[in-house]
């Protein structure tokens, strides 16, 4: 995997809607960081918030169950829980958000992050 294609997954985090702040800023350290001796140190601190971060589709679907995600939705939370929904019936095992899709493509490729 070339330094670009890294750039460009670390880059799909920070430019997501839905990635928290503390995702976005764990990216941006890793990409102010490739090419200096800190670069391992800030991709193994990418790859921790990842895995904090990235639900299953299972954890999604809790969400959009709740009154929790009820109060920050609204009603557009049953549209978010059947989709959902839908993506675990056509056998995605991750979250929807584009935050945790991208998120969930530097995992499938983390050892390239950790060389």
């Amino acid at each position: 995997m070339t330094v670009n294609e890294k750039k460009e997954l670390v880059s799909a985090v920070i430019n997501s809607n839905t990635a928290c702040p503390e995702l976005k800023e764990a990216s941006k350290k890793y990409l102010e960081a490739v090419g200096t001796e800190n670069e391992n140190g800030a991709a193994r601190a990418l790859i921790a918030e990842l895995n904090e971060d990235v639900n299953t589709i299972d954890d999604t679907i809790a969400f959009f169950k709740s009154d929790f995600a009820k109060s920050i939705f609204g009603d557009e939370t049953e549209n978010k829980l059947s989709a959902a929904l839908k993506a675990k019936e056509n056998g995605d095992t991750v979250c929807i958000c584009d935050g945790c899709r991208a998120g969930y493509e530097i995992l499938k490729v983390k050892d390239e992050f950790l060389k």
